[in-house]
């Protein structure tokens, strides 16, 4: 489904001074429109993380808890909110290695089309999967509209089995909520099912099956959907959508595995595994908004960034009032709920954000190993190479050097798969990706790795320092490998 005018090329207009984010509505809009009340809310974009103190975008006032508003159009007789428009009432959202789903503007309505179906899926080069997915990606596409929009999503089945969508998080009638045998009947295959609600919350939101939820998650039927505020006075410079999700890839097979429990083996942001994640670029300077998700089967995920402070604003709950936001380097985002972060770009470089869950940063690794740590190889070697001349255990030191080795591995495999860095190979995978913040972002963001200042990394300290200082390091520990050891 293309975009309509309403759409495309919408012009791009400066925010207003800032003030309280509460849509400016008077008296008699009230009346007409149903805008009701609520209390605890708290304003969109709030004083942000890291350098906050020397990055003031509002006076105090400016920043004090107001009444959040849930802008409402179900019952309402007279004229409807006009529907909102990407540059002029909300900076558009960034989904890294993803999409926003377009949409049509039908009689006010906004009108949008998700088709679910057999997709097929690369997690990174050399894995690729059969999954189950919207409009031919998993996660879907970004679903994305303004606080008071009325919306109307078309949903057709090309699944071999009957679906639904839920729309978690939003406040909708019971008849939309998209339960299978609850709320509706489930949509038969190659059906097509409406679904038609307004938007009274503004906030970061999911859709996902709510149909055989195991098996059909589980295979990647999900997405994001964010409302923007309506009149919201401070908007973030970049604003990024990141959906954290968990699957069972077995080696050498062509599809996940939608039984597992326990031993999930790829954890990805967006769909992808580093270093096929896609880096979150900004200018120093910058006010931003990362929107974190997840639908991991069973999985928690503590993301911590390098480098910089956060506050976390929100939940897919609602905004939480400056007096309760936090401070964080890490924020823990659990099963089935948002996190909304926001910070200046005050520290340039490349930085690294990732789960802190360390099995969730490795690609495609089993459980079932044996432990090697502080075995000798070298007799298990003579006794092996007889019948495998080219065998040699690993894993004696660590798992860090066995994916720069380049050994050879089955067909539908990434296991101990990493990135290249500036200094050598990034021996981390899954749940990781990369904050680019440059003192100017080119046009289309920077394909180069920072260049750190003379002076500012770290490297091997020299005897003139180690004698200036007083560190006297040592003889090695009995038993390292001579290859371990310093040259």
């Amino acid at each position: 489904m293309s975009n309509s005018s309403e759409h495309d090329h919408a012009p791009d207009t400066p925010d207003t001074p800032d003030t309280p984010d509460t849509p400016k509505i008077s008296r008699r809009e009230m009346m007409r429109n149903g805008v009701a009340a609520m209390a605890g809310g708290a304003v969109a974009l709030t004083p942000l993380a890291g350098a906050a103190q020397e990055h003031q975008h509002a006076p105090p006032a400016a920043r004090q808890p107001v009444a959040a508003t849930a802008v409402s159009n179900a019952a309402v007789t007279g004229s409807r909110l006009p529907p909102g428009k990407p540059n002029r009432d909300y900076t558009p959202v960034i989904t890294p290695n993803g999409t926003t789903l377009p949409f049509n503007v039908v009689n006010g309505v906004k009108v949008f089309h998700l088709t679910a179906g057999i997709t097929k899926h690369a997690f990174m080069s050399g894995l690729e999967s059969e999954c189950w997915g919207y409009n031919g990606s998993t996660p879907g596409p970004t679903i994305e509209a303004l606080q008071g929009d009325r919306v109307r999503i078309y949903v057709t089945n090309h699944l071999p089995a009957p679906t639904t969508i839920h729309w978690h998080g939003i406040v909708l009638p019971a008849g939309m909520d998209g339960v299978s045998g609850l709320s509706q009947p489930p949509i038969p295959v190659n059906a097509t099912f409406k679904y038609e609600f307004d938007l009274p919350h503004h906030g970061t939101f999911m859709y996902h099956t709510h149909h055989d939820e195991m098996v059909q998650q589980g295979l990647g039927l999900m997405g994001m959907f964010v409302v923007h505020q309506r009149n919201a006075t401070r908007r973030p410079d970049r604003d990024f959508v990141l959906l954290a999700a968990e699957w069972l890839v077995r080696i050498g097979t062509t599809r996940p595995d939608p039984n597992e429990m326990v031993e999930f083996n790829l954890f990805t942001f967006n769909g992808k595994v580093f270093p096929a994640t896609e880096p979150l670029q900004m200018q120093l300077g910058e006010r931003i908004r990362i929107r974190f998700g997840n639908l991991s089967a069973m999985s928690h995920h503590p993301i911590h960034v390098h480098g910089l402070r956060w506050r976390v604003v929100a939940t897919d709950g609602g905004d939480i009032a400056p007096d309760g936001q936090w401070p964080e380097a890490t924020v823990l985002v659990p099963v089935g709920t948002t996190r909304t972060v926001e910070f200046v770009a005050s520290n340039p470089g490349d930085w690294a954000m990732h789960c802190h869950m360390t099995h969730h940063v490795m690609n495609q690794m089993g459980h079932s190993g044996t432990n090697m740590i502080g075995v000798s190889e070298e007799a298990l070697n003579t006794q092996v190479r007889p019948l495998l001349p080219s065998y040699m255990a690993m894993g004696s030191t660590g798992m860090g050097e066995m994916g720069a080795m380049g050994m050879p591995i089955p067909s539908s495999s990434i296991s101990m798969s990493g990135g290249s860095g500036p200094y050598g190979r990034i021996d981390m995978g899954g749940l990781f990706t990369i904050l680019k913040i440059r003192e100017k972002l080119p046009a289309g963001g920077d394909p180069e790795w920072y260049v750190n200042p003379p002076g500012t990394v770290s490297s091997e300290a020299t005897e003139a320092e180690l004698k200036r200082d007083g560190v006297t390091p040592g003889a090695p520990p009995a038993g390292l490998p001579a290859s371990h050891k310093h040259h």
